[in-house]
């Protein structure tokens, strides 16, 4: 056979499988993380159905379809863009806080010693009676707790943390544990300035629920994570320092 009647072959190559939605059958989104963007975005598009005028409902209904997209297919696009993958829901690296989370450093000076206020910190259970967005934090053991916090539209979120760094009367640090619906740091450092007196400094990294989506989503509804941080440790001076919670932090534990 001549070479102008030979058959021309080309290589064969793979071609990926698509879903319905029309974007490469894979997954990028873990399974925590498609379970809470779910319920948000069910909420929202409820919300949007019924209360708003037309941008506001327009903005619900185009975000919660966003999320309960992502969270039936597994799929996100922003999360494509940027090259990221927790479909593994392998724990959060530094680069992933950076891109999906939120930081947060905040300080106090409080009246008090320093062994006082780390001692009132150390036990965990204590975090809800000035922090308003934690429902109730559980003492597993010496070192392990359940934590449960509020999330948008009376949902609320529960994961387990970790203490990695105790230093006695001067820090301590924590993490979530792998597979965490919330995966989040944090450290607080009592510095003592003198006559009784101490410096409070606490340093948040988290990616809310929904990731990238729950961090928009958050920014939509007005939630200032650095603001929220900041009312919580003028809540703890005025617990440590009169013996009793402030009149909005009641209010906030009741509704």
């Amino acid at each position: 056979m001549s070479q102008d009647n030979q058959e021309l072959r080309r290589p064969e190559v793979a071609r990926p499988e698509y879903h319905g939605g029309g974007q490469p059958a894979r997954h990028n989104v873990g399974q925590q993380e498609r379970i809470a963007g779910g319920l948000i975005g069910g909420a929202m598009v409820l919300l949007g159905l019924r209360h708003g005028g037309l941008l506001t409902r327009l903005a619900l209904l185009g975000t919660g379809g966003a999320l309960l997209y992502r969270s039936t297919t597994g799929y996100c696009s922003v999360y494509g863009v940027l090259g990221l993958n927790t479909a593994n829901d392998a724990p959060a690296t530094p680069e992933q806080y950076f891109e999906r989370g939120i930081h947060v450093e905040k300080s106090y000076v409080i009246k008090k010693p320093a062994a006082e206020l780390y001692a009132f910190w150390r036990k965990f259970e204590n975090l809800p009676k000035f922090m308003t967005h934690l429902q109730q934090v559980e003492r597993l053991s010496e070192t392990r707790s359940q934590w449960t916090a509020k999330a948008p539209f009376g949902q609320s979120v529960s994961w387990e943390a970790e203490i990695i760094h105790d230093q006695p009367n001067e820090l301590i640090s924590w993490k979530s544990v792998e597979n965490s619906t919330v995966a989040n740091t944090g450290t607080v450092r009592f510095e003592p300035l003198g006559e009784g007196e101490t410096v409070v400094k606490v340093v948040l990294d988290y990616i809310p629920p929904g990731g990238a989506a729950g961090k928009l989503l958050a920014q939509m509804f007005g939630e200032e994570p650095g603001q929220s941080v900041h009312e919580d440790l003028r809540r703890f001076k005025q617990m440590m320092e009169t013996g009793e919670a402030s009149d909005a932090a009641k209010s906030d534990k009741k509704g």
